[in-house]
Parts: structure tokens; sequence; C-alpha cells
């Protein structure tokens, strides 16, 4: 299955070294975005079952309003299959080995419904013509820990390692700026659970109302996260300025405590520290999928397969849903979900002798079409699978911003997980386009922001 895809990795399974001298895609690999290739670096063609890459969901479905949440524009759509625990081995080779364990470890309630396959995936023009600039102009840095010659878009459309391909996922476009409330559970093994409710806010450096190109050129983009409930929590509040090379300048962190009514460093925000209210349920950089520095691991390209991963998943993000309707014990409710047949990268991280994590390996299948990463495979240090994170993506099209509709992480060995994104329940949708300020990401505003 890889070898078919070959020609479009390039120098497949180069190592950490190797990786450190690449100087993006030739003139020759470049010309063939928007012609061969999307503007984005996927086959554009149609191949056995996964169809033609047409221009993606450009357009809202009648009847919707922009700012709404997203009204779903498949929803007549039929399963046209389900694969199950009686089956799955029939579908082994599009499976991850932790979707594979999912099926084991709940037999009798995990399924994965599989839809005709989609690809809706679009982008704004500006983030196409950054992604043919970078193609031959965006270098990794010494060590491959962080980029020269990069603004937005996707650095490595042909990427020729695993480490390009993780940084297209990393820096991938999200809105520019964004805003939303969404609720993270982590069900107890019966399914008992408390939703713990964020206020959430990314702005990319290049987006800020004052942005200055000369100033924090290691900055990627900030992030603020409120806590709203439950009480015991709310008013703690997350700052984050993100840099492009966290090696070199590390991840800038703050917490403003309500309980104490100050702001600390917060150091322990990256690589296995513990993920907010996530009751031990993931690592910081668990976050997103997959966040952060990534020089503790080697990082190995496989090259592409056909895979079934989550797709489309607007039936998640139903306003006429609540909370319980999704959350169960063991997974959630596998008969929301939508599963679609795609291309996806596959890349394997190894954890670096003398380096710690408590994952000692991860499995990444990253999604041709968006390099959003859809499903994760990760390891203990025994080398046995632990856990398993898939993301139910959808297109936001008022916007153009594919992303996730809920993130998911499964611990075979708890029976628990943790889901982020829900926000069915919660008044509006996501804000994306809104206005901030370089001020408006300093401690000094995050102690005003915590006191109100």
């Amino acid at each position: 299955m890889f070898n078919k895809y070959k020609q479009w990795g390039g120098a497949l399974a180069l190592s950490l070294m190797a990786a450190s001298a690449q100087v993006g895609a030739s003139e020759a690999d470049a010309a063939k975005l928007g012609n061969e290739l999307t503007p984005m670096g996927a086959i554009m063609g149609a191949e056995g079952d996964i169809p033609a890459w047409n221009g993606g969901l450009t357009q809202a479905p009648a009847g919707h309003k922009k700012g709404d949440k997203p009204t779903n524009p498949f929803a007549d759509d039929k399963p046209k299959f389900v694969i199950t625990a009686a089956n799955y081995k029939d579908y082994a080779d599009k499976l991850s080995d932790g979707q594979k364990a999912m099926f084991e470890k709940y037999p009798e309630t995990f399924r994965m419904p599989v839809y005709e396959t989609r690809r809706t995936a679009a982008y704004p023009q500006h983030i196409y013509d950054a992604t043919k600039q970078n193609a031959t102009q965006t270098k990794l840095v010494a060590g491959g820990n962080g980029l020269e010659n990069y603004v937005e878009g996707a650095p490595f459309p042909v990427p020729e390692n695993g480490l390009e391909a993780i940084w297209n996922h990393i820096v991938r476009y999200r809105g520019g700026s964004v805003r939303r409330v969404v609720g993270q559970v982590t069900p107890q093994v019966n399914g008992d659970y408390t939703v713990v409710r964020f206020q959430d806010e990314f702005t990319f450096r290049n987006k800020l109302s004052d942005f200055n190109p000369e100033e924090d050129q290691n900055v990627l983009f900030y992030f603020k996260q409120d806590v709203l409930s439950p009480a015991r929590l709310a008013g703690n509040v997350l700052l984050v300025h993100e840099t492009l090379d966290q090696v070199k300048e590390p991840r800038k962190a703050w917490v403003y405590n309500a309980g104490q009514r100050r702001v600390r460093r917060a150091p322990q925000v990256a690589y296995d520290g513990p993920g907010t209210a996530s009751d031990g349920m993931r690592t910081a950089d668990n976050f997103d999928m997959y966040n952060g520095a990534p020089d503790r691991y080697d990082w190995k390209l496989i090259g592409k397969q056909e895979m079934y991963i989550p797709y489309n998943s607007y039936k998640l993000k139903s306003g006429d849903l609540s909370y319980d309707d999704i959350v169960k014990a063991g997974h959630i409710n596998q008969d929301l979900t939508r599963y679609e047949l795609h291309r996806v990268w596959k890349v394997e991280a190894t954890l670096q002798d003398g380096k710690r994590h408590i994952y000692a390996k991860r499995v990444f299948y990253i999604d041709e079409d968006t390099w959003q990463a859809s499903v994760i495979d990760h390891y203990d240090g025994r080398g046995e699978l632990w856990r398993v994170a898939e993301a139910h993506s959808l297109m936001y099209y008022d916007y153009l911003v594919p992303w996730y509709a809920l993130e998911v992480l499964y611990d075979l060995n708890s029976g628990r997980y943790l889901a982020l994104g829900l926000d069915n329940e919660e008044e509006g949708a996501y804000e994306f386009g809104f206005e901030r300020s370089q001020r408006d990401y300093t401690p000094a505003a995050l102690r005003r922001s915590g006191r109100r």
C-alpha cells in the first residue's frame, strides 16, 4: 500500500539528522501544486474509492446563517456499511492498531459507520499562495525544531521526512484568530462525568491588529484559556506564547490562579506536563492532538496509506444534542460519528535515548488534505499500546477552516477517556476573525482578565 504513494513522499524515512539539512521541495515538486497535487500537497485526482478533490466545501447549505453552529450539509447521507468487532479484521489494512484495539476492548458497543468519501477541505486563497511560496523557501532550522522563512500556510506541502510532516500539522491554518467556548469531559468507567467549560482564544501573530513583523519573530501564535466552570476551577486562566523554535526559546506560559489572585510562570505546560483539568487523562502536548516542540522524538515518515478516519463530523456539533447524547461509558456515542476512506501520511515518533516522556512511541495518521492529525496511537515505555486518539473533523465552510468537532483520547488500560470540544449546549458557535492586539496577551493583561 505504501509503495503506491511513495512518489509523493520523496526520500521517505529520513533520520532526524538528515531532516536537519532539508531545504524545502524542489521547483519541480512545487510546480505540481494546483496541478497534479492540490494547493496543500494532496493527490488531486480520483484513485480507487477516493474521489478527486474539486475545491472542497466552500458554500454553506441552504438555510444556514453565518455565525450559527455548522449545519450538516450531508444530513441525508446513510452509512455504506458499519465496521464492528465481528468484521473489523476484514478492514484491518485500513485501521490503526489503536482502532483495532478499541473493537477488542468494547466488542458490543464500539462501531465505525463508514460513509461516502467527501473531500471537503478548503482554505482561503492567501493560504494556498503562502503554501506554494513555502514549498521552496521554508526550511527546518538546525535540529529540525523550528522553521525559517515561514509566516502561514503549510510549510512543507511535499514533505521529505517525518519532521516536515509533523510541522505541517503543528502550524496549520485555524482561521488566523478564533474564540470558542467548549467543554471537556473525563468520564468514569460507568460513564459519570463533569463538564469543564473553557473559553479559548487562538490568535496567530500575523493576525494581531498591531502586528509588527520585526517584533516577536519567533512567536507562532498566542493562546489564552479561561476556565468558566465548575466553580472550583472557575477564574483560572492560562496564557501561552507559542514559539516556532521551542528549543531556542521555550514556550512561554503563565497561569493566573483565582484562589491566590496571582500570575506565575507555568513551565509544566509542555511535553508530558498534565493537561488542564484533565484528571491525568492527557498530557500538555495531547492538546490539539499534538502540539509543541518535537525535539524529544525521532520522526520517521513511513509513507501514505488509505484509512478509515473520522471526517465531516457535523452530527457531533448539532445544537439538537445534549452532552448526555454524546458522552457514554467507555467511548463516545459511535452512532453519532462518521468515518470515511481518505489517504493519510503515516509518521512514527520514537523517544530519543536519554529523553523523557510518558509516551515512548507515537504513530500519527495525518490527513493529506488538511495536514490535521486524524488518529494517533500512543505507546508506553514497555512498548505496549496505551492510548488512542481520534479527531472528529469537519469543515467550517463559513470561514474556510478545516478543524475538529471533537478530540477524543481513549485510555485502553483504565477504560476511561477524555473528550474535548463539546459545545452542543453552549450558546453560539466558534468566532473566527476577531481582533486582538499584542497587549491583550501579556502577563499584565492576564492578571486583569483573571480579576474580572
